[in-house]
């Protein structure tokens, strides 16, 4: 099952980021709409970015080191499963 964020799940959003990306490449929309499909289709591409980069650091995990500092490192899914 796709988890909510924001608005719309990230399924949700590439799914009508290509359906844009249709409409403008057939060309059959006037100019006026193509900048307003453009635009959306903008907003959507950095709202996915956004969702991306916070999945990213969720699937990170801070560690600290031998010399008592901190550092991030990829999530280990074979420690994930003990």
């Amino acid at each position: 099952m796709a988890k909510k964020t924001g608005k719309h799940t990230l399924e949700d959003s590439l799914k009508r980021l290509e359906a844009i990306v249709e409409k403008l490449e057939q060309g059959e929309v006037s100019l006026d709409d193509a900048v307003e499909l453009y635009e959306e289709g903008v907003l959507i591409s950095k709202e996915c970015s956004e969702k991306l980069k916070a999945v990213e650091l969720r699937i990170k995990k801070l560690s600290k080191a031998a010399d008592g500092t901190f550092q991030l490192s990829a999530f280990d899914k074979e420690e994930s499963d003990t």
